[in-house]
């Protein structure tokens, strides 16, 4: 709900597609100073502890951002602090949340274990955009009254989140946090495997991803629709991701999840090119659903796999180095607004989707010289 919001707020505040980039360049600003620490922080103390006090940070932001709205004092700096804030704290608890369905099950579930988890996230996606955008465009309710029942779902996650156990850390060091970081690096570097899949990842998701950030602009700005159009269209690409989630929820501990990984990732890049080519509003719902189900199956194996070939105590370094596409996604926002102001919105979604379509082909060519060396 939070990450509509912000969109939709962005955009009555300025109804600039460089408004909406800034926005998600201040959340992609607080991943990407605080995601590192994240990891180091998942190693090293209880993930619980993290994970309560993190969400519940997001909690409070929220309700102070829906309080100006419905006061009618919001402001564009406000949305600009309250999304580097609430990119901090998604930062230090993103690791810890992957890391966490690690130990819960055992590596002989780990890729079960990230679909369903991702499910869980893309269920969410089903209802709460649409509910966003109701609430957003309705006069009484309005974007604060649906930030403030976003804070309340926020809240109550917290109060569930206690209830985990406490998850004590694998990697209990002493060492210097600056250390631990530089640490995790070396390991990624000292596996050229893990190391291609991150930078991967970080690639397609920096600059495809963005589709998301700019479906306000898309439906509201050039189709003329309002803000329940675009709730309804993340809807719809939570339908496709949920899908997809099942799909591969049996398949992601298989000896095809590399394929796989490979050929979700080429129709990602794929449907966001059709998405920026869609003439009308029923057509981008067709596509988005398809874009969800590529999007979620590409993010969900390239987790499962990045967990499945490191070791537990690197773990939490490994998933922050994973979560930093989702910093590169909230920074590359901004260039990429600026981007469209100039060559146009449609150009600049297309030329997004085939980024990430010639990211991941260069990785699954990799995959094959592998394969082919290595056949078994």
């Amino acid at each position: 709900m939070q990450f509509l919001l912000r969109g939709l707020l962005a955009w009555d505040l300025t109804e600039r597609e460089s408004g909406l980039g800034v926005v998600y360049l201040a959340f992609g600003v607080g991943l990407l100073v605080f995601t590192p620490i994240g990891g180091v922080l998942a190693d090293r103390w209880a993930k619980r502890t993290l994970l309560v006090v993190g969400q519940g940070t997001i909690a409070a932001v929220a309700a102070f951002m829906g309080v100006a709205a419905v006061s009618g004092n919001a402001r564009y700096w406000m949305l600009l602090l309250t999304s580097l804030f609430q990119g901090a704290m998604f930062g230090l608890i993103g690791p810890a949340r992957v890391s966490t369905s690690a130990e819960l099950v055992g590596q002989e579930h780990l890729g079960n274990a990230i679909s369903l988890t991702s499910m869980s996230m893309s269920l969410t996606r089903i209802f709460a955009p649409a509910g966003a955008g109701v609430l957003a465009g309705v006069a009484t309710v309005g974007i604060g009254g649906a930030y403030l029942a976003a804070a309340v779902f926020s809240a109550v996650s917290t109060i569930l989140t206690a209830r985990l156990p406490k998850l004590e850390p694998v990697n209990p060091s002493a060492r210097n946090p600056l250390t631990e970081i530089l640490d995790g690096l070396n390991y990624v570097r000292g596996k050229p495997e893990l190391r291609r899949l991150i930078v991967t990842t970080i690639v397609a998701i920096t600059i495809g991803f963005n589709y998301v950030a700019f479906m306000p602009a898309l439906v509201e700005g050039q189709m003329g629709l309002s803000e329940s159009h675009v709730g309804f269209l993340t809807t719809a690409s939570a339908l496709g991701a949920v899908a997809m989630t099942a799909f591969v929820a049996s398949r992601a501990d298989g000896p095809g999840a590399d394929r796989l990984l490979v050929v979700c990732g080429l129709a990602f890049g794929v449907f966001v090119v059709l998405f920026g080519l869609a003439p009308n509003y029923l057509l981008a719902l067709l596509v988005v659903v398809v874009l969800g189900l590529a999007t979620n199956g590409f993010m969900v194996l390239t987790s499962s796999r990045s967990l499945a070939i490191s070791e537990p105590s690197h773990h939490g370094r490994v998933q922050s180095l994973m979560q930093l596409a989702f910093a590169g996604f909230g920074i590359a926002a901004a260039p990429l607004g600026a981007l469209a102001e100039v060559i146009g919105l449609r150009a600049t979604i297309v030329a997004m989707g085939l980024a990430t379509f010639v990211a991941v082909a260069i990785y699954g060519a990799t995959i094959s010289r592998s394969l082919a060396a290595d056949p078994g």
